[in-house]
C-alpha cells in the first residue's frame, strides 16, 4: 500500500526512534514536510546533519515543557503547510525512570514523567488540532489515515495495565497509561473531524531509554512502524498498537 502524506510533525526527533523515524520516512513516504523537534542542540547535530541534506526536513526547536510557546511553534508550521494542514502529529517526546521499586520513587520522578510522557503530547495535540482538522477537511474524499489527519501518541507496552505482570517502575508507568487514556479520549473526540488517533508501542528499542539488551534496532521498529502508519484507516482508531500491528491490552 503506497499512501501519500503530505505532513508530518514528530517530537524529540534528534534521538532514538525519533531521528530513525525522521531518517526512514525521509526514504520511504517521503513527505513534502516534515517537522522534527529537538530540545538541545548541543545534542541535536546528527538531525542537523539530516536537515543540511534534506530540504523537506524543517528543524524546530522546542521545549515540550514549554506549554507557553506551543502557539508559536503552532503557528510557524501553518505558514510552511498552509490550506493543506498538518496530516501526521507523532508525539515521540519522552523520558524513562531508572527508579523501579517504590520505596525510591520520589514525587518530582513522578511529575517529571507524567509532565513529560503524558501533559506534553496532550498540549502538543490540543496546539495541533486546527491543523489537523484543516488536513482532514481539505481531502474530505480521503479515507482517514495518514493521508488525511492522524495522531501517534508514542507510549509504551509497560504503560499497560493489563499487562502489567512485574509491578514497579510508577513514574514510567503510570505516564504511558495516562497518554493511552488521554488517546482514547482524543479517538472518541477527533471522530466528526474523521481524525485518526492511536497509542503506539515502538517496541523494546536498543536506544538510550532501550538500553543494549534490548532485541530490536532503531532501523527495525522504525520500519514496522511505517509499515503501520501506511495501514492506518477508521477501524485502527482509539487502540493500542504495537510497532508490527498486534493490538494490546490497555
Amino acid at each position: 500500500m503506497s499512501v501519500k502524506l503530505r505532513s508530518v510533525l514528530i517530537t524529540g526527533a534528534n534521538r532514538g526512534i525519533g531521528l530513525q523515524l525522521v531518517k526512514s520516512l525521509t526514504q520511504t513516504l517521503k513527505p513534502e514536510i516534515l517537522f522534527a523537534t529537538f530540545r538541545d542542540a548541543s545534542k541535536s547535530q546528527e538531525l542537523q546533519d539530516l536537515a543540511s541534506q534534506n530540504k523537506t526536513i524543517r528543524l524546530l526547536q522546542i521545549d515540550v515543557r514549554d506549554h507557553e510557546k506551543l502557539a508559536g511553534t503552532a503557528e510557524a508550521v501553518a505558514k510552511e503547510v498552509g490550506d493543506g494542514g498538518l496530516n501526521l502529529l507523532v508525539n515521540n517526546a519522552g523520558i524513562s525512570s531508572k527508579v523501579a521499586k517504590l520505596s525510591a520513587v520520589r514525587q518530582q520522578e513522578l511529575l517529571d514523567n507524567l509532565e513529560i510522557n503524558a501533559v506534553a503530547p496532550i498540549l502538543m495535540t490540543k496546539a495541533m488540532l486546527p491543523l489537523l482538522e484543516k488536513a482532514s477537511a481539505s481531502n474530505p474524499n480521503a479515507q482517514p489515515g495518514i493521508g488525511r489527519a492522524a495522531v501517534v501518541n508514542v507510549s509504551s507496552i509497560l504503560g499497560s495495565i493489563g499487562l502489567n505482570d512485574l509491578g514497579g517502575m510508577y513514574a514510567y508507568r503510570c505516564s504511558k497509561a495516562a497518554i493511552n487514556a488521554a488517546t482514547k479520549s482524543m479517538h472518541l473526540d477527533f471522530r466528526k473531524a474523521k481524525i485518526i488517533a492511536i497509542a503506539l508501542h515502538p517496541g523494546w528499542v536498543r536506544t538510550d531509554m532501550g538500553g543494549t539488551k534490548a532485541p530490536l534496532s532503531t532501523e527495525q521498529s522504525a520500519a514496522g512502524i511505517i509499515s503501520l502508519l501506511e495501514s492506518l484507516s477508521t477501524q485502527h482508531s482509539g487502540k493500542f498498537l504495537q510497532y508490527d500491528g498486534k493490538e494490546l491490552q490497555w
